[in-house]
Order: C-alpha cells, then structure tokens, then sequence
C-alpha cells in the first residue's frame, strides 16, 4: 500500500470518528438539554418560583425590550408597505397594501423578527450571566444551600419568557402597521380607508392565533437554549464567550427551524378547521 493511500485511509478515519464524535455529542446534549426542561418543569409545577423572581425576569425581558421591537417593527412595517405599494401599484392593486403588511406582520415576520431581537438582547445576556455563575462555581452552592438551580434561575425566565413574548410580537405587529400606514398615507398618498378597508375582511382570529402561538413557543426554546448553554458552560472567561456565541447562533437556528415546521402544521389544522365546519 503506497503513502498515499495511507493518508487517504487515515483521512477517511479521521473524518468517521470526528461524525462519531458529533453524533455523540449532539445526543448527549439533546439528552441533557430535554432533562433541564423536564426538570424544570417539575420544579415549577411542584413549587413555582416567587413571584418577585418572576417579575424581575418579566421587566426585563419585557419592558426591557420594548425598544428594539419598538423599532424593529416600524421600520419593518414602512419597509413592507414600500416595496408592496412599488410592486402592485402598477397592477391596480395598491390598494391591499395594507392587507398586505398586516397578515405578513401578524402571522411572520412579527413573530420571528421579536424573536431575534429578544435573542440577541435577552438571551445572550441571560447565557453570559448564567455562565459566569457557573464558571465561578455560584450554581454549586446554589445546591450545597439546598435550592434547585433550575427552579431558582431557569424557571423564573421561563414562565417570563412564555408570558411576554406574545406580547411583544402583539406589540411588534401594531408598530408595523402603523409604520405602513404613515409611508402609505403620507408619503404614496393613500387613504385611510383604502389602508385599513381589506383588514376586517381577510383576517382573522386564526391569524392573530398563529402569530402568538408561534412566539409563545420561540420564547420557550429562546428561555431554555440560553438557560442550557450558560448552566453548561466550562473554561473560563473565554467559555462565557464561547457559549453565550453558541446559544445566539443555535436560537436563530432553532427559531427559523421551528417557524417553518410550525407555519405547516398551522396552516394544515386550519384547513382542516375549515372543512370541517364547511
């Protein structure tokens, strides 16, 4: 056998051990990660967290960010409204503009772009602080004096997380539609009526269901990845870094992972609601 194929060989061996290292990996994490849910589940159920953690946890994951959604929704919704007005107005059809902003804010965009922005405001913040703690051996005396970790520090965010996430995008949603109505009332010289008229009759409550029900479930996996990934941390200051960097990227996975499988099986039961009841 020439040397050549012995690298090649040893090549193919490295690559095979470092898939069996990933796939190992990837389980053991998976494993690790439902166990932390699981867990904290049962420690709220058993003894819910006190309310004054809760709250703390709701100002600042709330009212905290109500400025960046704030923003992130205007300039969404006059970004929404321009290029709809461009694309339609020399259809004849300009006048769904505002139908247009709306069903993509409230279903969408509203939902998703208030889940990055939480990630990156919140989420990081929440990995880093916990990192820290962990790194600095604080979460081991947490359990040396007796009190649940996942009860004291994962839970509190958790519940504030699947609370106020809905909000936001509600929030989120109503600043794009103002921000489209100002570009297309003042700036393309629509009418209000022509703005708002398609709303009423074209959306309804299953999109405004939607909507939330996906932002209740990107708070839960933003709340529970940043919880893990900073509870899992090791290595220091440089594995603060590295973690709170690993739970960003892996929210914005998960996110857009979920929206596609969950914008299916929305759309999938409300067809099946409606020729139901047809």
């Amino acid at each position: 056998m020439s040397r050549s194929q012995e690298k090649v060989l040893t090549r193919e061996e490295a690559t095979e051990k470092w898939i069996d290292r990933f796939k190992l990996h990837f389980l053991v994490a998976t494993g690790e990660y439902i166990q932390l849910l699981i867990d904290t589940v049962k420690a709220t159920v058993w003894r819910p967290p006190h309310f004054r953690l809760l709250l703390k946890q709701m100002y600042s994951i709330g009212v905290g960010s109500l400025n960046v959604v704030a923003i992130t929704g205007f300039f969404t919704g006059l970004v929404l409204a321009a290029q709809s007005f461009y694309q339609l107005e020399g259809k004849g059809l300009s006048g769904i503009t505002g139908l247009m902003v709306a069903k993509a804010m409230m279903t969408e965009l509203g939902p998703v772009l208030t889940a990055f922005m939480v990630t990156g405001r919140v989420g990081a913040a929440m990995c880093a602080e916990l990192g820290t703690m962990q790194v600095t051996e604080q979460i081991d005396a947490l359990k040396t004096m007796a009190v649940n970790p996942n009860r004291y520090l994962v839970a509190p965010r958790l519940i504030a997380g699947m609370c106020m996430m809905p909000l936001l995008t509600l929030f989120s949603t109503v600043m794009g539609i103002f921000g489209g109505y100002l570009i297309s009332v003042f700036f393309f010289h629509m009418s209000p009526v022509a703005y708002f008229g398609p709303m009423p009759t074209h959306l309804n409550l299953f999109d405004f269901f939607s909507g939330n029900f996906k932002a209740f479930i990107f708070g839960v996996l933003i709340m529970t990845i940043s919880c893990y990934k900073g509870m899992t941390t090791t290595g220091g200051a440089e594995g603060v870094g590295r973690s709170t960097t690993r739970s960003v990227v892996l929210c914005y996975c998960a996110i857009l992972f979920s929206n596609f499988f969950l914008t299916l099986a929305l759309n999938a039961m409300r067809i099946e609601i409606t020729r139901f009841f047809s």
